[in-house]
């Protein structure tokens, strides 16, 4: 017999309770969803608002003053002595003695080294006494002339054989000649086994020691180097071509050095050198800078970087280049920028009664800060624009500089 097993029939309160829950269910994802939705719809609304609300100009400005313009020229260059004298050996030998050292104050004729004399005093004395003997044997024969003419006079002799003598003579004259140039010579290398400072100065630079062997056969040897006066230096600047065209004798100019960074050193342009140097195409010249040195602060070597005035104007009416660069929004740039050369055409924009008003400009001289105004509308109360911000209104949006 068979049994089949009938299945429950599920209660309507049940069935009731979940059709409840699949509604709320749905109830609470169409609400997301709808808020959500407007949540984006805020957002895109505030932007568009925010980014399509006119913008309000703000303007950063400067006065317009008067003042000094300077033009000059930057180059870099070395510190030296004004003069220095290289000292070095006539005679080649061995350094038997030193007598000055660095930063040795010398004087004129003052011995700094001495090279072992005794080769040269051996050779002096060789050449001394060769000269002695011949001048004995040309005191004899001389005697001997004497006795031949005196005997060639009574007949007693033949006339060739004074004339022979009178020849000898000639000779030993000419012997003895030379013998007092060599004399001459060995005495003067004697003498210079002694190195001698030429001038007063002080010691620069020592390039010997005691003991060392110089040779001077095919180039004299640099000793020493002695600075003549080293509170008068001068600066060996190279400028370039395309700068040393507005320079001149007589010119200021001011330069630093890495020892002394906060220390500005003045000096005047003496000379400019018509000896050109090209490095790699590059043609510069030098161009030397004369300072005073009282306190003894500028060592020779080192390197400064100077500053050479050459147009100077004071009492101008300028105006910074930033305003010469300065362009407002909607406007398309024109004009010439400041320092494009003398009586150059350009503009400014002043800001009057809250408003930017384009003012036409002839410009003159700048130094890359500011830039004469030779000619133009500008007045003594005018701020000139050189910058720009715009906010959206109302709103405090992320600045704009407009420069």
């Amino acid at each position: 017999m068979n049994y089949q097993t009938k299945p429950e029939a599920t209660s309507r309160p049940a069935r009731l309770l979940s059709t409840t829950e699949n509604l709320l269910t749905r109830h609470r994802r169409l609400a997301l969803g709808a808020v959500a939705a407007l949540v984006l719809l805020t957002g895109a609304v505030g932007l568009w608002w925010q980014f399509s609300a006119p913008a309000v100009a703000s303007y950063a400005s400067l006065p317009v003053s008067r003042g000094t313009v300077t033009e000059s020229v930057t180059s870099t260059g070395t510190v030296n002595p004004v003069l220095t004298i290289t000292v070095g050996s006539y005679v080649s030998g061995v350094i038997q003695n030193l007598f000055c050292d660095y930063n040795a104050q010398v004087r004129a004729g003052q011995i700094c080294a001495k090279i072992d004399p005794r080769p040269f005093q051996a050779t002096l004395d060789q050449y001394a006494g060769q000269l002695m003997r011949d001048r004995a044997t040309l005191e004899k024969d001389r005697t001997d002339l004497t006795r031949y003419q005196k005997l060639e006079a009574q007949n007693a002799i033949a006339r060739q054989q004074a004339e022979d003598q009178a020849y000898t003579v000639n000779q030993d004259e000419a012997t003895a000649k030379l013998d007092e140039a060599q004399v001459e010579g060995a005495k003067l290398n004697l003498e210079y086994t002694d190195i001698v400072s030429p001038v007063d100065g002080i010691v620069v630079s020592r390039n010997v020691t005691q003991g060392q062997t110089v040779a001077s056969t095919f180039q004299t040897p640099t000793l020493f180097l002695i600075a003549t006066n080293l509170r008068k230096m001068q600066i060996d600047t190279n400028v370039s071509e395309s700068d040393v065209g507005g320079m001149k004798e007589g010119d200021r100019a001011t330069f630093t050095v890495d020892a002394y960074p906060n220390r500005v050193f003045r000096g005047v342009v003496t000379q400019i050198r018509q000896s050109p140097q090209t490095v790699q195409n590059v043609v510069t010249y030098d161009a030397v800078i004369a300072v005073d040195n009282n306190d003894l602060a500028l060592k020779p070597g080192m390197t400064a970087s100077t500053q050479i005035v050459t147009r100077e104007k004071t009492g101008v009416v300028r105006v910074p280049n930033q305003a010469l660069r300065f362009v407002p929004t909607g406007s398309s740039p024109s004009g010439a920028a400041g320092g494009a050369g003398p009586q150059a055409q350009s503009h400014v924009w002043v800001l009057r009664a809250g408003e930017p008003v384009r003012v036409p400009l002839v410009l003159g001289l700048s130094d890359g800060t500011f830039t004469e105004v030779v000619s133009g509308d500008l007045r003594p109360e005018d701020q000139v624009i050189t910058a720009e911000t715009r906010e959206p209104q109302g709103h405090p949006g992320v600045p704009q500089p407009r420069l």
